[in-house]
């Protein structure tokens, strides 16, 4: 025969910890256990896939109750261990809802972390069949050094980045469901030193001849594709996220600024309106792109969203190392700072954030040769 429901020592400290109902009683010490309060008896609680699961444990006796706890807690944990982890391509869904509901990012990361993804399927495209519980760290390792020699290292990185990601999600889902504590087999895998290339941007005089070229050899498009690479070279702009969504409002003739609000959702890449100073060669280009406008306002002032094609053919024809939208970016901090402006304004006026640090990695080179040519100069 059971015996009475003890009364346990410190019994009215535990007497704090009852229910809103005061039906049970909890013990901060043991978060699995609970006495129902009108005939003392304890019960185990647990919680699997987020449903709670409380069973009485059949006593009264606080010793009991703990042996027979730990047996409920043993046997809950076991059967948690019969659920299957999902296979990697439930957790690439995942992946693939959260991006998408992810409104933080901005649309051209979400794509990006898509091409990402679909790197990693061409190379290792048995992955979509293997469980989470499947992919061993060793084959990670395996996978990451042939892709490493396969992918440049800033996008090996960020597809490191995201195939540990989808992992992990795969991981929290099989937990979620009551499954067990699983690793993840890529947590080891090591980022790779991202190596600078040579900046080989135009010289003044090939650079005028890079625009000639672009406006009469484009098509009809080429006159406003060469004021596009005008405008992002005297401007230092982002294209997708800033250049292209300043307007004639923006451009502030009394102070000779540009204001930089960036994407209408996004906003620019740190979130934060800025002004770039109207450089002489833009002002020239506004002032001849305003002219063959009826009117200007809300228009934006781009009137092409990109040049890729036309530079590359351009660069071709005149001998040039390849250009890219963000070259023009280079160029504009190059030519600043050969002009003597110091790197922490142009880090400002590129948008950054970190005082010049990013700057002074890419473009302190250019201060030192700048220096040594102004070094020569000096005579006595």
């Amino acid at each position: 025969m059971e015996p009475k429901p003890e009364i346990e020592k410190g019994s009215r400290k535990r007497a704090e910890n009852l229910s809103k109902d005061g039906k049970w009683r909890s013990f901060p010490n043991m978060p699995n256990l609970l006495q129902y309060v009108s005939n003392g008896n304890y019960y185990g609680r647990i919680k699997i896939g987020g449903k709670t699961i409380r069973e009485s444990l059949e006593t009264g006796v606080w010793t009991t109750a703990k042996i027979r706890l730990a047996d409920f807690l043993k046997g809950h944990h076991e059967n948690r261990s019969n659920v299957d982890p999902p296979q990697f391509s439930e957790a690439v869904e995942l992946f693939k809802t959260e991006t998408e509901r992810d409104t933080g990012i901005k649309k051209s990361s979400a794509e990006y972390r898509l091409r990402c993804l679909k790197k990693i399927e061409k190379t290792w495209p048995e992955l979509w069949t293997l469980r989470i519980d499947q992919i061993t760290e060793d084959s990670c390792k395996e996978w990451a050094a042939k892709l490493n020699k396969l992918v440049a290292s800033q996008y090996f990185n960020n597809m490191i980045g995201t195939f540990r990601q989808i992992l992990q999600l795969g991981i929290k889902a099989h937990k979620g469901r009551g499954g067990g504590v699983l690793e993840n087999p890529a947590a080891e895998l090591k980022r790779v030193r991202v190596k600078k290339s040579d900046l080989q941007l135009p010289e003044p005089a090939h650079f005028k001849v890079l625009l000639e070229n672009l406006r009469t050899k484009s098509g009809g498009w080429g006159p406003r594709v060469a004021d596009l690479v005008e405008f992002l070279a005297y401007g230092g702009m982002r294209i997708n996220s800033e250049a292209r969504w300043v307007n004639w409002d923006d451009v502030d003739w009394t102070q000779k600024e540009i204001i930089v609000r960036g994407d209408p959702v996004t906003a620019t890449k740190n979130s934060e309106m800025r002004r770039v100073p109207m450089l002489q060669d833009m002002e020239n280009l506004l002032l001849r792109m305003k002219d063959k406008l009826w009117a200007v306002g809300k228009e934006r002032i781009i009137q092409v969203g990109k040049c890729n094609e036309a530079l590359a053919r351009a660069c071709k024809e005149l001998g040039l190392a390849k250009l890219t939208h963000h070259d023009l970016r280079h160029l504009f901090a190059t030519r600043c700072i050969e002009s003597g402006v110091d790197i922490p304004t142009v880090s400002r006026w590129l948008g950054h954030r970190d005082g010049g640090a990013l700057a002074m990695s890419t473009y302190g080179h250019l201060r030192r040769e700048h220096s040594r040519a102004m070094a020569e100069k000096v005579k006595f």
